[in-house]
């Protein structure tokens, strides 16, 4: 499992910013998001769903929904950026990972609202994400996709990423990249501050 202070998310929270300066908020997903994720879904296109999911499918199954809102369990993560929109807060991109400690990677997911998409929110949340798995212990990330999301596969290698083919479906490409910054060097402040606090509290540190 991982370290990490589950009982307050908001320590968690990060400040992002859009290609246009737009202020981006990153945080973990909370139980009063249920509506306003499931509207999110809904209001993405038909091609942006098929592209996350791989599938057709209109909105979150109640089961995949419960499943996006269980922060931790599994050491298995949604995060949601939000802006402020006509005075309210909206959700404009999502994300989920897994950390799979066994294997020290963490794998993930993410999508962006269709009106939101150009502004680099993408390419600010994989960056992110990269903190947070410099954070976890996390060697490498990585991610499917579908093959025909040519988006997709142009963001992960502009972001560094190496595709190989993925182990069970030909449809699908997996690009992956090697995590090695060291704690004190995570670009992000309060991942910094959470993989350094995991590196004090691991059984080697008191060695």
């Amino acid at each position: 499992m991982s370290t990490l202070r589950l009982e307050d998310l908001k320590q968690y929270s990060d400040v992002l910013r859009t290609r246009r300066g737009e202020r981006l908020n990153v945080r973990f997903v909370e139980p009063r998001d249920t509506d306003e994720l499931q509207h999110y879904f809904r209001s993405l296109s038909t091609r942006s769903r098929y592209n996350r999911f791989f599938g057709a499918i209109s909105e979150l199954p109640k089961g995949l929904l419960h499943d996006f809102l269980e922060v931790g369990e599994g050491d298995r993560f949604t995060i949601v950026a939000t802006m402020m929109v006509d005075g309210f807060e909206t959700i404009v991109a999502e994300a989920r990972y897994a950390f799979h400690a066994e294997t020290a990677t963490l794998e993930f997911g993410l999508s962006v609202d269709d009106r939101w998409q150009g502004h680099g929110i993408a390419t600010a949340l994989m960056k992110n994400l990269e903190c947070r798995a410099a954070a976890l212990g996390a060697e490498h990330i990585y991610g499917d996709t579908l093959r025909a999301n040519e988006a997709m596969v142009s963001l992960a290698r502009k972001a560094g990423f190496t595709f190989v083919n993925h182990p069970d479906d030909w449809k699908l490409v997996r690009f992956d990249k090697e995590i090695s910054v060291a704690p004190k060097d995570i670009p992000c402040a309060s991942w910094r501050l959470a993989a350094l606090s995991r590196q004090a509290d691991s059984p080697s540190a008191s060695a």
